[in-house]
């Protein structure tokens, strides 16, 4: 019987441009976080996928995005209280029409996704497709949330890359980062920011920490910290950038990665 993390790619990703990274799947396409987004986001040739884990009431790492959901599914209450079995009650998908040429089954479309079941279908990848698992704080579970990361990554082999590494751990919190960076040292972290505070402004981060996360918004009225970030040695993945504008100016400025929810219609214009 093959190890879970035997069908995982190690060739590296070759690209002109930025990185394309699917966030929460082919969001645009297909419902957020389900299956569905994820698997066209794979077709569309994402280079990663992108996605927010929270932690069940019964210890499930599940991938939703708010600490409830009342936005994203036909229930109510915060996923910390709730059971997977609850949320495989509920219906994630129904809200966004089905489009016109949707093969998906249904329940891809609509089931909670674990995030078991996502490193599987990144296994199961016939290329290489890098996963970037952004914990969500704060929330009432705390550092239990990366103890189940870390378990998890160790069961799919993906605490030891050999090169460079398939999976990356985002965060806003500092703190979530440097548990995650205390068990799996190799495992890349990246530590996003809606606005850079002014002790990071020179391009420094948080110790350990290799990968800056500076969201659209900030890099579009302060370009110059891209270099900054550059010149203190670090690569920039920058989110969400959807508009063609945001794009362009993300590839002139010559970042590492983009985090969108429009994979397919960036590749295009990146003209991959």
């Amino acid at each position: 019987m093959p190890l879970p993390g035997a069908g995982w790619h190690h060739c590296p990703v070759e690209s002109t441009g930025p990185a394309v990274i699917a966030h929460r799947g082919a969001s645009e396409e297909a419902p957020e976080h389900t299956l569905a987004a994820y698997r066209t986001a794979i077709e569309s040739g994402a280079d990663a996928l992108e996605c927010d884990i929270r932690l069940t009431a019964d210890g499930h790492l599940v991938c939703v995005h708010d600490w409830r959901v009342n936005r994203t599914s036909n229930g109510r209450g915060a996923v910390s209280k709730l059971e997977l079995a609850d949320l495989n009650a509920l219906d994630f998908g129904s809200w966004m029409k089905q489009p016109q040429n949707g093969e998906s089954p249904e329940w891809e479309r609509t089931s909670v996704l674990t995030l078991d079941r996502l490193l599987r279908l990144v296994a199961e990848s016939p290329r290489r497709v890098e996963l970037a698992i952004e914990t969500k704080h704060p929330t009432r579970w705390a550092g239990q949330v990366e103890e189940k990361l870390v378990e998890l990554l160790r069961r799919y082999e993906l605490d030891r890359p050999s090169g460079d590494s398939a999976v990356r751990v985002m965060s806003f919190s500092a703190r979530s980062l440097a548990r995650v960076r205390a068990e799996l040292p190799r495992v890349p972290t990246v530590f996003l920011m809606q606005f850079v505070r002014p002790r990071y402004r020179d391009g420094s981060l948080p110790a350990g920490v290799g990968v800056a996360g500076p969201s659209m918004r900030f890099v579009r009225g302060h370009p110059e910290y891209v270099e900054r970030v550059r010149r203190a040695g670090h690569p920039v993945h920058v989110w969400t950038v959807d508009d063609p504008a945001d794009v362009e100016l993300c590839a002139r400025l010559g970042v590492e990665a983009i985090i969108t929810n429009r994979p397919r219609q960036v590749l295009a214009q990146l003209g991959r």
